[in-house]
């Protein structure tokens, strides 16, 4: 069934939805970037399984403790592996449609634009959920079986059970996943102003590695509590015992402003595009 036949009006919209996901997770590069982003728990899992073996201070520490693989893969990836696979999504959402040619025949059906925004917008959240749950998974598997399944250390020094270190892992890739979500909907917003994928790719990630940088000059203080990378690490408040929450809910705010303000713009530029000239 062609994408054009999938979309018209009376398809239900998880149809539609299910069709753009395999078109997501069918091409190539996306399952080399979920690989890539699999990898790096994998060499962490190594690497601290080998300090563990030499022995020292590190080596009790590390014994035991297979759940701070995924830990530290999450703060490992969180500046620039996993905005960078949701900028590759973002930058062929609407961008790479209009490359193709085949966002003008979607849009012929007629499928409404709202619709395919939506649509859109929604497969981004399911790569968002998809990569940080590949990296999760990964670095729990992978640390369990090379460090063990023992307590898990918290970032106050204290150690709580297994399952309950695994709870707060969710929470945390949760979290991050909203905040990722938030780059999503400025990707978004880029993809619909240009038809160049990769443009829109490097825009994105631009705007991200921005962000970071702007996060350590101290003139731009006033500007840091506005900024998506001021609040992405403070998953590892989740961590704390007992748990801290006052960060992760600003967070959480900021990224739900952003997710309304870039989508609404995204909404408003894509339903007046010139698309048919």
């Amino acid at each position: 069934m062609s994408a054009a036949e999938v979309a018209r009006p009376g398809v239900g919209f998880g149809r539609f939805l299910g069709s753009e996901l395999r078109l997501v997770f069918g091409r190539r590069r996306n399952q080399m970037g979920l690989l890539v982003l699999a990898g790096v728990p994998v060499v962490m899992a190594i690497a601290l399984r080998a300090s563990s073996r030499a022995g020292g201070p590190m080596g009790g520490l590390l014994s035991g403790n297979g759940l701070i693989v995924a830990v530290m893969a999450l703060i490992a990836e969180a500046p620039f592996f996993l905005p960078l696979a949701i900028s590759m999504l973002a930058g062929d959402a609407i961008a790479g449609e209009a490359n193709q040619g085949t966002l003008r025949y979607l849009l012929t059906v007629p499928v409404g634009r709202t619709r395919l925004l939506v649509v859109k917008f929604c497969s981004l959240l399911v790569g968002c959920l998809t990569g940080v749950a590949v990296v999760a998974v990964v670095g729990i598997v992978s640390g369990v079986a090379l460090l063990g399944a023992g307590p898990a250390w918290t970032m106050s020094g204290t150690q709580i059970g297994f399952w309950a270190g695994v709870g707060r892992i969710a929470l945390m890739y949760l979290y991050y996943a909203a905040l990722l979500a938030a780059l999503a909907a400025i990707g978004l917003l880029i993809s619909v102003l240009t038809d160049q994928p990769l443009a829109a790719t490097v825009a994105i990630m631009i705007v991200n590695i921005l962000s970071w940088i702007a996060l350590a000059v101290e003139q731009l203080a006033w500007l840091h509590p506005w900024l998506l990378s001021n609040w992405m690490l403070s998953f590892t408040e989740l961590l704390s015992d007992p748990m801290m929450t006052t960060n992760v809910v600003k967070g959480l705010q900021l990224a739900a402003g952003y997710v309304v303000v870039f989508g609404l713009a995204a909404w408003a530029r894509f339903t007046h595009k010139d698309i048919t000239s």
